[in-house]
C-alpha cells in the first residue's frame, strides 16, 4: 500500500502544480485550478475471518473555473480512479472521483 504522500505527489504531477490540498480547512484560500482530496474509506478484503489486504479510498475534488478543464480528464485515467459526479458552485466547477490508492 502506498502512502498518502505518495499520492499528493501523483496528484501534483497530473495537476502541474502544487495545488493540491489535503483536508483543505475551509478557511485556507485555494488557487485554481486545484485538487482537494480526503480519505472517504478504508477497503478490507477477508479470507479465514482476517484482513489479508486494504486499500484507503480517497475522494478527489477537481477544482476549477473552467468547465472544459484538462485537469479533469487527467485524473480520470489514473489508475482506480473512478468518476462519481459533477457540481458548480460559487462559478466553479467541481468534478469529485474516487481513488483506491
Amino acid at each position: 500500500m502506498a502512502s498518502r504522500l505518495d499520492l499528493q505527489t501523483l496528484l501534483e504531477s497530473t495537476l502541474g502544480s502544487e495545488n493540491v490540498y489535503y483536508q483543505a480547512p475551509s478557511n485556507v484560500s485555494m488557487k485554481y485550478p486545484a485538487i482537494r482530496y480526503s480519505r472517504k474509506n478504508i477497503d478490507n478484503k477477508f479470507a479465514d475471518d482476517a484482513v489479508y489486504m486494504q486499500m484507503l479510498e480517497y475522494e478527489l475534488t477537481v477544482i476549477d473555473e473552467d468547465p472544459d478543464s484538462v485537469v479533469v480528464m487527467k485524473v480520470s485515467k489514473l489508475p482506480m480512479c473512478k468518476f462519481d459526479r459533477h457540481y458548480v458552485s460559487n462559478n466553479l466547477n467541481h468534478d469529485v472521483f474516487v481513488i483506491k490508492f
